[in-house]
């Protein structure tokens, strides 16, 4: 007997079988994505983590009211441009404008330090005050149907380990609390938009670059949208910058940083960075500061009096949430200080951690910047200096004309005196009554 009508009947019921085994695969690839997703997190770690954020809600501004949002459908992430005391302070107490006006606080849930600490400001129930003028999918005020995550550091610079640490199980959380998607949680430079101002005619995006810095891969998350939905709709006008980053064209190659976040312009004006490319709607507010090349400052409110937007030169740096005052003092001065305000990377950028950056710690330690894990961990009234080597000790053997040369005295030259901390050589009325063990720093440059 043959055996072929056999083999063409197994045949017949294998091929048929086909399409539904492939289509039982994709739902069973499909109901299993939740549950990888949800082991990334073990319950333990979940409460250990919840257990950790440091309940900071006594702080808010009595002023506040407090108001349950009706609906959640969105997250906002945010980078506060300050570092963590000033931060904790603005987002809980509120904001202090020049004409004497103020907020009455409440501008984010949650507040994430750079060292991974969380600190709750509202509950996540309450409406934080958070995203202002915002617009998406055809609904404004973002702030009545979202969360507010305030990341603590600026939209130009990198976020920190920690931070993504944090913001994944928090993120985590909260989705499954709301019942969200990865493409849920959006930047605030993503929702807000502006009136027409000298850069664009009419509404557009742009109003803020807050978190445009944020890499959602090291967060554990998915794509964002793919196109700006209030954009095509007409709605509003394009921001090049900001599409660029989050809407590049299909095949565009975006650049990612050794570190593994995106690549972003500094806070340095050049041809392609311009103040509103840096500052968006703030690039005109008296607490925003340009320092020009040549150590001259001005208020964002008088650049266009004074000089006008079109000369301000290449290299000026801009500052925000600055005091135009302390901002000249601190320009003026080879020995800077850390304020609230003014943090080690408001002085020195990305060589906040260099070999050549100095820091005198107000518990008399000193510090170069390569042991420094993060520009948020020095505590206000430390003193740096930028680009400098040393200490080279006196000794008996080792007098500052030795060491200095000619310019012993000059205000260039640093001398760490125990007890008293760094002082310029020109402010030294007696060289030969130092204390054992003073050390001196000579400027790289000569």
């Amino acid at each position: 007997m043959s055996i072929e009508p056999c083999n063409n009947f197994y045949f017949s019921i294998v091929s048929a079988l086909i399409p539904l085994i492939a289509l039982i695969l994709v739902v069973v690839l499909m109901t299993a994505a939740p549950v990888r997703a949800a082991q990334r997190y073990s319950r333990s770690d979940l409460v250990r983590f919840q257990n950790r954020i440091i309940d900071y809600r006594s702080q808010i501004n009595p002023r506040f009211k407090k108001r349950v949002r009706s609906r959640t459908r969105l997250i906002i992430v945010h980078t506060s441009e300050l570092g963590l005391k000033s931060s904790l302070r603005v987002i809980s107490k509120g904001k202090r404008f020049k004409n004497g006006c103020t907020t009455p606080g409440g501008h984010a849930n949650y507040v994430i330090a750079r060292n991974g600490s969380v600190y709750r400001i509202l509950d996540k129930k309450y409406r934080a005050d958070h995203a202002g003028r915002s617009m998406w999918n055809g609904v404004s005020n973002v702030s009545d149907i979202s969360v507010g995550i305030e990341f603590v550091g600026y939209h130009y610079a990198p976020l920190t380990a920690g931070q993504y640490r944090a913001a994944g199980m928090l993120l985590f959380i909260l989705k499954r609390v709301y019942g969200l998607e990865d493409k849920d949680v959006l930047t605030h430079s993503q929702i807000a938009y502006g009136k027409p101002n000298r850069w664009f005619s009419k509404d557009h995006r742009g109003r803020k670059r807050c978190a445009k810095n944020f890499d959602r891969i090291r967060a554990g998350l998915g794509p964002t949208w793919s196109f700006d939905p209030d954009v095509r709709a007409g709605r509003l006008t394009p921001d090049p910058t900001l599409a660029q980053v989050f809407y590049p064209a299909p095949g565009a190659v975006v650049s990612i940083g050794k570190k593994g976040y995106q690549s972003q312009k500094s806070d340095i004006i050049s041809k392609q960075n311009s103040a509103w490319a840096i500052a968006g709607e703030d690039y005109d507010a008296h607490s925003t500061v340009y320092m020009l090349p040549g150590g001259k400052t001005l208020a964002g409110d008088r650049v266009a009096s004074s000089l006008g937007w079109e000369r301000l030169p290449e290299g000026t740096k801009v500052l925000l949430n600055q005091k135009t005052k302390h901002v000249r003092e601190q320009a003026k001065s080879i020995i800077k200080t850390i304020s609230p305000r003014m943090t080690a990377w408001s002085h020195a950028g990305g060589a906040y951690h260099a070999s050549s950056t100095i820091y005198f710690l107000p518990s008399g330690r000193v510090l170069n910047g390569y042991r420094i894990a993060d520009w948020d961990d020095l505590p206000s009234g430390t003193r740096l200096v930028l680009g400098y080597k040393g200490p080279i000790v006196i000794s008996k053997n080792k007098t500052a004309y030795g060491i200095a040369g000619a310019k012993f005295k000059h205000p260039g030259t640093i001398y760490y005196i125990p007890g008293r901390g760094p002082v310029q050589g020109n402010k030294i009325p007696d060289f030969s009554d130092l204390p054992k063990g003073t050390g001196v720093y000579l400027p790289i440059a000569g």
